[in-house]
C-alpha cells in the first residue's frame, strides 16, 4: 500500500477569454460556497478569479480543490501559482508563511469577515478604480502601468536596467 498522497483539482476557464490586458486588475476570492468568501487562504476549497475594471467585472477562472491530507503548507506552492497575475486575494484568514510567499509574488492578502459578499466586494472595488485608489490597489495598478505590454518592450525593459 502506497503512501503517496495525490493533489487533484479541477480548474475552470471561462472562454472566450478575454483580450490580454482587458482588465487592469486580477483577484482571487477563497470561496466553497462560490457566492461568499467563508475560507482560510491555506484550506480553501475553492478559488474564484475576476477580472476586474472600473466599469465591469468578469469571471476568468474557477477553481476546486480536492480534500485530501495534504499538509497546508504542502499547498501553498501550487495555490500561488494558480494566483499567478493576480494583484489580491480575498480570503478570512491566511498564515504568515503564505502571507510571506503572497508577497513575494506580488499578490496582497486581503482579510475580509467571514460571509463576506464577493459581488459586494466587487462593487467596492470598482468604485475604489473609479476614484482615487490607496493602498494595495494603487501599487498593484502602477506594477500594471509599468509591466512591458509585449516581448519587445518586455527585453527592453530587461536591457534599459542597471547591471
Amino acid at each position: 500500500m502506497s503512501n503517496i498522497t495525490t493533489h487533484s483539482e479541477r480548474k475552470l476557464h471561462v472562454e472566450p477569454k478575454p483580450q490580454e490586458g482587458e482588465f487592469p486588475l486580477k483577484v482571487a476570492f477563497a470561496t466553497g460556497n462560490r457566492r461568499q468568501v467563508e475560507q482560510h487562504f491555506g484550506s480553501a476549497r475553492g478559488m474564484l478569479i475576476y477580472g476586474v475594471d472600473n466599469s465591469e467585472w468578469r469571471i476568468l477562472e474557477a477553481i476546486e480543490y480536492a480534500e485530501g491530507e495534504q499538509k497546508a503548507h504542502d499547498r501553498l506552492p501550487a495555490r500561488i501559482n494558480d494566483l499567478a497575475g493576480c494583484a489580491a486575494v480575498f480570503c478570512n484568514a491566511c498564515g504568515a508563511s503564505a502571507i510571506r510567499q503572497l508577497l513575494e509574488r506580488g499578490i496582497h492578502p486581503v482579510k475580509v469577515g467571514e460571509g463576506a459578499d464577493i459581488h459586494t466586494l466587487l462593487q467596492e472595488l470598482q468604485q475604489e478604480l473609479q476614484g482615487k485608489p490607496m493602498g494595495w490597489l494603487a501599487r498593484s495598478l502602477k506594477q500594471v502601468t509599468r509591466a512591458p505590454t509585449n516581448e519587445a518592450d518586455r527585453l527592453q525593459a530587461l536591457m534599459d536596467e542597471e547591471w
